[in-house]
């Protein structure tokens, strides 16, 4: 196991405080969506609130990383990487709130034949997040095992996207939900996609700096 200093260590716990915090907005994310699905249109707006909140906390834990980076935490060769990596794993809650504002704020008529393939889609998406959180933890500890986590995280996405893809024509082959609920479902449904998308995109950071580390 790599021996870091004091500033490299709270660099670390900055990052599993911000690694949770993004996980509680796609956790609030996930009931808002249930929430709507059965129609209890003020839970799933008090949870709106919610993960806007967390999104927030979220930020302002990046922005924490960042400082401490930019005040000397590791080698400069190293801080880059770690700036990248944390702008990344932010922009997976980004993409939760977005999916979050977008589908309370149109208000789409919820299809309810396929209820379960979007809880469907919403798991997969989490689901690859937190496949995420292993391969950062493992950066500090076990480079090859960062190396297949990211691994599953890149297999996750691609079972995410077929899902996606599968909702999607189900809603548009659709003779109940109207023109105007498949259009936003179809937003919606993208941003919910974009969750595993920017996962994915942190799981390719991760394996560009357990690689180096390997040597």
């Amino acid at each position: 196991m790599a021996i870091f200093g004091g500033k490299e260590s709270n660099v670390f716990d900055t990052i599993e405080e911000h690694l949770k915090a993004v996980d509680e907005t796609l956790e609030a994310f996930r009931g808002l969506v249930s929430a709507y699905l059965e129609g209890n249109l003020e839970e799933a707006k008090e949870l709106e609130e919610k993960v806007s909140e967390l999104e927030s906390v979220a930020d302002k834990l990046r922005r924490g990383i960042e400082t401490m980076l930019y005040e000397g935490a590791f080698l400069p060769t190293n801080r880059g990487d770690y700036v990248h990596l944390s702008e990344q794993i932010d922009q997976v809650a980004d993409a939760a709130e977005s999916a979050a504002h977008t589908l309370i704020l149109a208000k789409p008529k919820v299809p309810a034949e396929l209820k379960n393939e979007i809880m469907e889609l919403v798991d997969s998406a989490v689901g690859t997040y937190e496949l995420l959180m292993d391969a950062v933890r493992a950066l500090t500890s076990d480079v090859d095992k960062a190396i297949e986590m990211s691994k599953a995280v890149e297999d996750a996405e691609e079972s995410a996207d077929k899902v996606e893809y599968e909702v999607k024509g189900k809603v548009y082959e659709s003779e109940t939900i109207s023109t105007y609920a498949k259009i936003i479902w179809n937003q919606v449904l993208t941003k919910i996609g974009d969750i595993a998308d920017r996962a994915e995109d942190a799981s390719d950071q991760v394996m560009l700096m357990a690689i180096k580390r390997r040597g």
